[in-house]
């Protein structure tokens, strides 16, 4: 029941990170470097005064370890924001999570798994639906924002990965918020003159840092512990159709045929492919 409750609180910040950075980017109220830099910078603070009233006392190798996750966390960070200047919301998370599934089923087939017939039907159809998504046309999303959203996807992915077997998720995140507000802190000096904001981009921003991402991603590390992979990537799913939701009620954004269309291909196809990852090997964990 607790890793229940922890799954539905964080799939709920997955989302609300979607709407909370469309709103300040798509609205101008803020440039992305800067939306990122308040965001892992605030996020960090908060962590690090959770940390300090935590319990948790953190094991010796996890005391030790890499920068893969911060650099990661960065990335994902860092081209969400790229990608949601000109993407909308339920777009953009439908991307996303669609990169996240591809990445972690792409791990399973890197371990030696022998995926099953339905199995290799799903990948076809979710890439296809993204083909089709941001193919040409009239409705089509726009492609550099597709791109950067993608690989925002694909961090996100090797970032839950390694988050599967974490036994110290305060100081873990706290961590890696710590390290990726550092680099997001060098990117920002060369971007100075690019720097523009309003008030209420830089409260979104805050938000999303403090809450929906540092406190949001440290539930998730906890979920991640009663979650296998495949189920840790199922229950991801209905998160682009929160933001879609959000983009809707907060935005006013329409949902296109286009969109329906490759949202059903795409979570569809994730999902059978998903679901018949069940009888294959477990996929292998990163560790930190």
């Amino acid at each position: 029941m607790l890793t229940v409750i922890l799954t539905v609180f964080t799939l709920i910040a997955f989302a609300s990170n979607s709407v909370l950075c469309r709103m300040s980017l798509g609205g101008e109220l803020i440039d992305p470097v800067s939306f990122t830099t308040v965001r892992l910078v605030s996020g960090a603070l908060m962590l690090i005064f959770v940390s300090k009233i935590s319990n948790e006392k953190p094991l010796a190798p996890e005391k030790k370890s890499s920068w893969i996750s911060g650099i990661a966390l960065f990335i994902y960070a860092i081209t969400l924001s790229l990608a949601y200047i000109s993407l909308d919301t339920g777009i953009g998370a439908l991307i996303i999570f669609g990169a996240v599934q591809v990445t972690m089923i792409g791990a399973g087939l890197k371990a030696g798994e022998r995926p099953h017939p339905f199995q290799w039907l799903g990948l076809i159809a979710a890439f296809g639906g993204i083909v089709y998504l941001v193919s040409p046309g009239i409705s089509s999303p726009d492609l550099y924002g597709a791109f950067f959203m993608m690989i925002s996807g694909i961090a996100w992915g090797i970032y839950s990965l390694r988050g599967k077997n974490v036994k110290s998720p305060v100081f873990l995140t706290t961590f890696n918020f710590t390290r990726a507000a550092i680099l997001t802190l060098i990117i920002s000096i060369f971007a100075i003159s690019w720097i523009q904001y309003k008030v209420t981009g830089i409260i979104l921003a805050v938000i999303s840092g403090s809450i929906t991402s540092g406190l949001g991603y440290v539930l998730w590390y906890k979920a991640l512990r009663g979650l296998s992979t495949t189920k840790a990537a199922i229950v991801q799913l209905p998160v682009p159709v929160l933001a879609s939701f959000g983009g809707v009620i907060f935005m006013a954004e329409e949902v296109s045929v286009r969109l329906l269309i490759s949202s059903a291909l795409i979570l569809g196809g994730v999902a059978l492919a998903i679901l018949s990852h069940v009888h294959s090997k477990k996929v292998v964990t990163l560790t930190e």
